[in-house]
């Protein structure tokens, strides 16, 4: 048996931050993770020519305050995502080179009706008390319904619809009629808006660590050390009065409390003794993850560049739903990154790999030409496939969640401590909101503990 002051299950960005904090405090730790590598819904390779693509989460923006600070603290800078030259919208069929962030070239009325609409989800988003969404003061009308039914009634434009669905939708890797209006403007306000998490420049997808999150993981796992237990998926976890027993295939480690800093449908596979209270069990039950393919082509150069393009597009219902270039600071050699969410990425996930690499790359020559048609590498990753991601890159609440069972998404469970994106406030879905919950249920952890010893006669203050 491993004993240890604190046990950390996970690690992706939430539970690493977690582990870290913990043992910069003097703190002995043990981190368990099921896969065998770090990272969670972040996966950088590099490749031998050096440059690196990162299969999961990859883009930092303004006011991620919390990740450009472990990049300070690692010295791990950062770079500009590229955004020269026009993105591309495909409507109809028709395609739409634009700059800025609507494309007007389509019809007036549909650019019209698509602004109106973003402006009216901000203005929403403004209400929405982060620490408590389900407190807004229209929570229970907007939990009622979908983002689906809310864009039917309020978009009068079809082409406006789709792309707003697509954009939208896509953020949380599934159909619009299966996420809760509430929690998407919950979660656009936790980044301060639909400009901020629809857009690329000084938006979500405004730059990116140079050697991609791995330049940024692989430091602070170095610094956890030994305490990083890889191949250990964590099967049980029972809690007494003086602490946590944490089991996995073939490790026991006992703690004075414990973080799971997992994503939610994963920590329900957990056995919990004793059982959990009642609405933190039913919300595992009901924040699911989506579909997404996240997937590079690599060519020698980015050649849409010279062709006056930035590399972003977008074409609601096609394989490559969402494009961006993905090069490297070097700027060499060119990597397109291709992002399929949600119905879509069901459908090609049918396919087998050949199939599925001849319909993307159909689709990029439709957009950037024959060029397109032969990269020296393709890289797919889908992590609809992978056990222990469960999905896409954020868990999302479908109708009625947030206002019956949110309050539980932060709360302690006895000894039982909750991290990862979905449980943070501010950047939720981010990887800046992975980092601030593991340090919240870090620091958390650790006041728990001071308040217990303080208490004259050893009497425990455990809630």
């Amino acid at each position: 048996m491993t004993d240890v002051d604190y046990c950390v299950v996970g690690g992706g960005f939430a539970g690493l931050t977690a582990a870290l904090r913990l043992k910069q405090a003097g703190r002995s730790v043990a981190l368990l993770e099921a896969r065998d590598r770090l990272g969670g819904r972040t996966f950088t390779e590099v490749r031998a020519d050096g440059a690196w693509i990162d299969r999961g989460g990859a883009w930092i923006g303004p006011g991620q305050d919390r990740i450009y600070a472990l990049m300070n603290e690692f010295g791990v800078p950062s770079y500009q995502q590229y955004t020269d030259g026009e993105a591309m919208m495909v409507v109809d069929g028709k395609q739409h080179r634009y700059t800025g962030t609507i494309p007007w070239t389509m019809s007036p009325w549909a650019a019209m009706n698509l602004g109106a609409v973003l402006l009216e989800l901000g203005h929403m988003c403004k209400s929405i008390p982060l620490e408590a969404p389900w407190s807004a003061k229209n929570a229970d009308k907007w939990d009622r319904i979908s983002l689906a039914h809310w864009l039917d009634s309020n978009t009068l434009s079809k082409p406006a619809h789709e792309l707003l669905e697509t954009a939208i939708a896509g953020c949380y890797t599934s159909d619009a009629s299966e996420v809760s209006l509430l929690f998407v403007l919950y979660q656009m306000a936790s980044g301060g808006g639909p400009g901020f998490v629809l857009g690329v420049k000084d938006s979500a997808q405004d730059a990116r660590p140079v050697g991609g999150m791995g330049a940024i993981s692989g430091p602070m796992a170095a610094e956890i050390g030994d305490s990083i237990h890889l191949l250990q998926p964590v099967r049980r976890i029972r809690q007494d009065v003086d602490g946590v027993t944490v089991r996995s295939d073939e490790m026991t480690v006992r703690a004075r409390r414990v973080i799971v800093a997992v994503p939610l449908a994963i920590a329900s596979q957990i056995l919990y003794e004793p059982m959990l209270p009642v609405d933190r069990s039913f919300l595992h039950q009901r924040m699911p993850s989506g579909s997404i393919f996240k997937i590079a082509a690599v060519y020698d150069e980015p050649f849409w560049r010279s062709d006056g393009l930035s590399g972003q597009s977008a074409a609601p219902g096609s394989p490559a739903t969402i494009t961006i270039d993905a090069c490297t600071d070097a700027g060499r050699p060119g990597i397109m990154c291709v992002i399929t969410e949600g119905p879509i990425a069901r459908q090609i996930g049918q396919l087998d790999e050949p199939e599925r690499r001849t319909a993307i790359l159909g689709a990029l020559v439709e957009r950037f030409g024959d060029k397109a048609r032969s990269p020296v590498d393709y890289i797919e990753q889908n992590w609809s496939a992978e056990r222990y991601s469960g999905g896409g890159m954020l868990s999302h609440a479908p109708t009625g969640v947030l206002t019956q069972f949110g309050h539980a998404l932060r709360a302690p469970c006895g000894r039982i401590h909750w991290a990862g994106t979905e449980s943070s406030a501010v950047m939720c879905g981010w990887v800046d909101g992975a980092i601030r919950s593991g340090e919240r249920a870090a620091s958390e952890a650790m006041e728990y503990e001071t308040v217990t010893v303080a208490v004259a006669g050893g009497r425990s203050t455990d809630r």
